[in-house]
């Protein structure tokens, strides 16, 4: 009689079906029941079996939702009919199931904290502060080899140069980076060399002898083989490069080397420099290529290298009374860049644990606040110890770290033109002959850092920045 029923359609399936869901009508029925599931007699031995199944499983029973989950449980434990019907009393799986759901209690663990996407490494950070401020032995060691007449001048022009093409070509060597180290090993072999003639040739129209043009090239050679090794990651290798000129320089506080010294050991370093950067763009040759990658534009990295030419104005404009300021911004750029990771990852679990969007704009605001204050802290007494003038300084700092910020997330053009605006008012009192310590630079700089932060409240403060 049960061939028509198995040449029907899916006969066999709905047969099935029909017995499973009568099953868990009953099963349903037991477990809504008052009582505790049937078991056979002499169940007193029993029921100390069923607890002490239930203490073994507890942490795996626990988070269950509903006794099924604990049947699924009891059959990859591998228990059989035969096992829960002597060993533990029960009349089946699902009896036995519904016991043991019933004698552990609920408890559901915390779902994992997802980890930090912007966790900083802390050891680069410091290394790249740290290789920020090494090539200033460099100076210290033949600074008294140059001419007296417009070497400053020419070193300084120069280097401004070199900041600016370096901060653009770095922008966009990290656009193409994101498609692949063969695209931006191709933009920096293109523009590294470019942007070294450019600086180079600026300064020696402004140096009046020949050593002070070998030493606007040798600058402008080193900051174009830097710019590419930070890019690309190889801080250890300019480190291995600055070796020569950072054990001289140090000697000099014991030691008095020859003239031969104090040019030779910044060639040395500049040579190291240069063979480093052209084997790491010679490895960028084996990485695979993008396909179908277009070529970014130049005018979004048009801002990057306006805010270089700005920022290193008022660097300049700022060592010119107190060298010492350029000493401390130098040697704080590890920690401003490590602030900005933090930053970023604090947003970011801000952005999770609030509700509301004015909640979550007062805590980025909060973050933004104790980040400037991580940051400016420490360079107070810095800047007393190295006779600094801290004013000045801590203005300064939080103007550069705040564009930063704002770059580090795409904002680019407020801060240029914020900064190039600063760096004008300044700039325009030296070139009238102010006298040294005229409140021009602080007065612009406290102006930027009230734009900067009011520009960073409206623009991070929304959700949309930050996912």
């Amino acid at each position: 009689m049960s061939g028509p029923m198995s040449l029907e359609p899916g006969g066999a399936e709905q047969d099935t079906l029909a017995l499973r869901l009568a099953d868990d009508r009953t099963l349903d029925l037991r477990f809504a029941g008052p009582h505790p599931p049937p078991v056979l007699p002499g169940h007193g031995a029993r029921a100390e079996a069923v607890d002490e199944l239930a203490a073994a499983l507890a942490d795996r029973i626990a988070p269950s939702v509903h006794p099924y989950e604990v049947a699924a449980l009891l059959e990859s434990e591998g228990l059989t009919g035969d096992v829960i019907r002597e060993k533990y009393g029960h009349t089946d799986l699902f009896s036995l199931a519904t016991a043991l759901y019933r004698r552990v209690p609920r408890t559901f663990p915390e779902p994992p904290r997802p980890a930090d996407p912007w966790r900083p490494d802390h050891v680069r950070c410091a290394l790249r502060g740290l290789l920020f401020a090494l090539p200033g032995f460099a100076y210290a060691l033949a600074g008294r080899m140059l001419p007296p007449d417009g070497a400053v001048r020419a070193l300084v022009v120069a280097g401004l140069i070199s900041w600016a093409w370096n901060q653009a070509l770095g922008h966009r060597a990290y656009v193409r980076l994101a498609t692949g180290r063969l695209e931006a090993g191709r933009t920096l072999a293109k523009g590294a060399p470019l942007g070294a003639a450019a600086a180079a040739a600026a300064g020696a129209a402004l140096s009046g002898s020949a050593v002070t043009a070998l030493a606007v090239t040798a600058q402008s050679a080193y900051l174009a083989a830097a710019g590419v090794l930070l890019v690309l990651g190889r801080e250890r290798l300019l480190l291995a490069a600055l070796m020569p000129v950072t054990v001289g320089g140090t000697s000099l506080l014991w030691w008095e080397p020859g003239n031969a010294l104090r040019a030779g050991l910044p060639l040395l370093s500049l040579l190291g420099a240069v063979a480093a950067a052209g084997w790491a763009l010679r490895a960028t040759r084996s990485a695979p290529a993008a396909p179908g990658t277009a070529r970014p534009g130049l005018w979004p990295s048009l801002p990057y290298g306006l805010f270089g030419l700005a920022a290193g104005s008022l660097v300049f404009l700022a060592g010119r009374d107190h060298p010492w300021t350029v000493i401390v911004l130098t040697l704080s750029m590890g920690p401003a860049e490590w602030l900005l990771y933090r930053y970023r990852g604090l947003s970011v679990a801000a952005l999770r644990s609030t509700r509301t969007l004015g909640g979550f704009r007062a805590r980025s605001a909060a973050v933004l606040a104790a980040c400037l204050l991580v940051y400016l802290g420490p360079l107070t007494p810095a800047a007393l110890l190295m006779d600094a003038e801290p004013a000045t300084l801590l203005l300064l700092a939080a103007t550069l770290w705040v564009s930063l910020l704002l770059q580090a997330f795409g904002t680019a053009w407020p801060p240029a033109a914020v900064c190039l605006t600063a760096a004008a008012f300044s700039g325009a009192g030296m070139l009238t002959g102010a006298p040294p310590g005229t409140a021009a630079l602080p007065l612009s700089c406290g102006a930027a850092v009230l734009c900067l932060t009011a520009v960073t409240v409206r623009q991070l403060g929304r959700p949309a920045a930050h996912g």
